[in-house]
């Protein structure tokens, strides 16, 4: 790392709205001094992008491996909610993260996991309550309370929600929220118990709605949950209220490219520049209270340097002074990962996933590309010797969850809009509660997915009629410590194994893991039963409406 260093270019500065000749000089991890010059070379130096709202392990990375593929992209800092391994394996996991963060020049600002189980209506691999909320409050490494999927229970005034939000309000931390679809006297009274924030907003009247009570959206674009086109008009008149966030992402769409690209596409759609930059760069270090520098001398060294203000195609980030991409590089090194996981789940056979008949017309899931809500309808089912079987001619599947922590039989159900022929894909990446999740088009390639799952302790499966293949998760069953380009490679290859089964959605791995998501409407599945995301309770597969 250099310690002292001068370099010239295009000054961007966001808040006073200019940009002019300059010569900056860099000191010991920080800006000492910016000083406008008569010319300077056709490069633009400005703050580093922000993703204000994520999940580290969707990526199936681990923190310091995410850090070595997002500084490509310009991202110097991220507002990680570890929600996903705090399922899994509780403040152990919490503390992994925070771990694996340190082993990187790179801005991890984690949160207190406020919902872990996301739900009661789910098996979850361990419990964190007000009382851990608080222990983890109070550590440095923690700087928000993390989303409140509990929306029931804030407006309900639940005693024990009440508190972790009670806790968070005294340390005068943030409280970020997750609320999707809620408008109304609901979403008053969530907004008025303290939280702040929400992007699960797809609708424009909602977030306007959502806006009018003084919240923040941040606006989504994530690898299955794509919000950006319906919500970037907000941008024109509420810019000091919306921040940019992916929420979850998989390694093919971060190695494409990250909070960049929604800049990009914001600045091509006509919308003013500086808005944009704030919105990206300044409205998370306002919100959350970020150590990130925002190109003032005093600040931390944390800037980018991109060719144009139109593609925005990184040439160097640097963190803290130090040079940590370039010309589309990771600088970063690989850094060794320690493990942890929580994995009880033995081998399945098929007559595990027998679904007796009950009639011949059942609720199905219907899953939506590029959404995390579902839509339910009911269809005729498939039977045969007394069983209710997929049909995958007509694109409704069976999908089932099977509890990873105990030793209990499948839940199962159906789903449509998956397009599988002649094969199966599964997962131990299923939120929240990250259970094993599986779809297919026949009983024998799903219990031989769910198996090679089962057997390797975590990991992602495809099966076709030729091959089957995996992709080992050893910590959490959610991330790898391996080369995060590595595990790109091998994600993509499953990827397109899916997609040659038939099924058109852009990312059907992201989109299976959210199908037992039970705080997302309209239906989902978890390892106890199909559940009504708008009623908050279980439902019957078999129907005679």
């Amino acid at each position: 790392m250099r310690q002292t260093f001068s370099l010239e270019g295009q000054y961007v500065n966001i808040q006073e709205r200019t940009i002019c000749p300059c010569r900056m000089k860099v000191n010991e991890g920080k800006i000492q001094q910016v000083i406008e010059i008569s010319k300077a070379p056709d490069i633009f130096i400005m703050p580093g992008f922000i993703d204000a709202h994520v999940h580290i392990e969707s990526s199936l990375l681990v923190p310091a491996e995410f850090a070595r593929m997002a500084v490509v992209h310009g991202t110097v800092a991220t507002v990680s909610d570890p929600h996903e391994i705090a399922n899994v394996c509780g403040m152990k996991g919490v503390d992994f993260m925070i771990r694996s963060g340190r082993k990187v020049n790179f801005k991890f600002y984690f949160g207190a996991p406020s919902c872990v189980p996301a739900t009661p209506f789910e098996t979850s691999g361990a419990i964190i309550n007000a009382q851990d909320i608080a222990q983890l409050l109070k550590r440095e490494e923690i700087h928000y309370l993390a989303e409140m999927m509990n929306w029931p229970g804030v407006i309900q005034g639940d005693k024990g929600v009440i508190e972790k939000i009670r806790l968070a309000q005294k340390l005068g931390k943030p409280i970020d929220g997750h609320a999707p679809g809620l408008v109304g006297e609901q979403a008053l009274k969530y907004a008025a118990a303290g939280i702040s924030t929400d992007h699960e907003c797809f609708q424009m009247e909602e977030a306007i709605h959502k806006i009018n009570l003084g919240m923040i959206i941040a606006i989504r674009e994530g690898s299955a949950a794509k919000n950006f086109d319906d919500l970037i008009d907000l941008i024109d008149h509420h810019v000091d209220q919306l921040m940019f966030c992916s929420d979850d992402k998989h390694p093919d769409s971060l190695i494409a490219g990250h909070i960049n690209q929604l800049v990009a596409r914001a600045v091509k759609k006509g919308k003013d520049l500086f808005d944009v930059l704030k919105v990206a760069c300044l409205n998370p270090i306002d919100h959350y209270h970020l150590q990130v520098g925002r190109l003032r001398e005093g600040d931390p060294a944390d800037f980018i340097m991109v060719h144009d203000l139109k593609d925005f195609l990184i040439n160097k980030t640097y963190i803290n002074g130090e040079l940590v991409a370039e010309n589309g590089k990771t600088l970063m090194k690989h850094r060794p990962s320690e493990s942890i996981n929580h994995f009880v789940a033995q081998p399945i056979s098929r007559k595990d996933l027998e679904l007796r008949s009950l009639g011949d017309k059942a609720w199905v899931i219907i899953a939506r590309d590029g959404q995390l809500v579902t839509e339910k309808a009911v269809f005729d089912i498939k039977c045969e010797d007394g069983l209710a079987i997929g049909n995958s001619e007509k694109d409704i599947l069976k999908i089932a969850v099977i509890n990873r922590y105990d030793l209990q039989p499948p839940s199962i159900a159906f789903i449509k809009n998956f397009g599988i022929q002649n094969g199966a894909m599964a997962s131990s990446v299923a939120h929240d509660s990250h259970n094993i999740i599986v779809v297919g088009s026949d009983d024998e390639k799903m219990v031989q997915a769910v198996n090679l799952v089962i057997e390797n302790k975590g990991g992602l499966s495809a099966v076709n009629i030729n091959e089957a293949k995996f992709l080992p998760l050893p910590i959490g069953g959610l991330m790898s410590g391996e080369d995060g380009y590595k595990i790109t490679r091998q994600y993509i290859y499953l990827d397109n194994m899916v997609k040659d089964m038939g099924s058109s959605l852009q990312s059907p791995y992201m989109t299976l893991s959210f199908m037992a998501l039970l705080v997302i409407p309209e239906i989902k599945l978890s390892d106890k039963g199909l559940f009504d995301g708008k009623d908050f309770k279980f439902m019957d597969v078999f129907t005679d409406v």
